[in-house]
Order: structure tokens, then C-alpha cells, then sequence
């Protein structure tokens, strides 16, 4: 699996599907995104490229909203194999 903009289209529509809303703004955000869990807002630094918002993005569903992963086993091993690309890669 390689990190396409249709990889990141399909994380956020993941996100989406799940009531989170996804703003793409410039900030000074340490690892790239902020959450705002009480409304379900995601705020991803918008000069990061591709590769940058879906690991981004596949850490939030990881760590933070890991709900959406125990609902869905196709989810749950979509993410997997982008987590196992990025071990790769470092």
C-alpha cells in the first residue's frame, strides 16, 4: 500500500462516516494535528503533504478515536497495513 491521495480520501471518509469533521488549517501543531473530542473536530496542518495528513490522520484513529476501529474489521486492517507501511518506511 502506498500513500495516495485515494488512501487519504478513504481515511477521511472513515472520520467522516463517524461524525468527525476534518479542517485542513495552518497552525504550529507539534505533531501535526489538533482534536477537539467534544466536537469531534480534527485540525491537520494544511502545508503537510499527503504522506504527512495520513499518518496524521491514521494515528488519530489509532490512538485517540480507536471506537471507530473495534466497529469495523475492514477499517481496522486498512489501518494496520498503513501502520505497517510506516514501520517500513522509518
Amino acid at each position: 500500500m502506498r500513500y495516495t491521495k485515494t488512501t487519504l480520501q478513504k481515511i477521511e471518509q472513515i472520520l467522516q462516516d463517524a461524525s468527525y469533521r476534518i479542517h485542513y488549517e495552518k497552525g504550529n501543531f507539534q505533531s501535526g494535528y489538533c482534536l477537539v473530542k467534544e466536537k469531534k473536530t480534527i485540525v491537520i496542518n494544511k502545508f503537510f503533504d499527503t504522506e504527512a495528513r495520513i499518518i496524521a490522520l491514521s494515528e488519530i484513529l489509532t490512538t485517540a478515536v480507536p471506537e471507530i476501529l473495534a466497529e469495523d474489521k475492514k477499517i481496522h486492517q486498512f489501518i494496520d497495513s498503513l501502520n505497517r507501511v510506516k514501520s517500513q518506511q522509518e
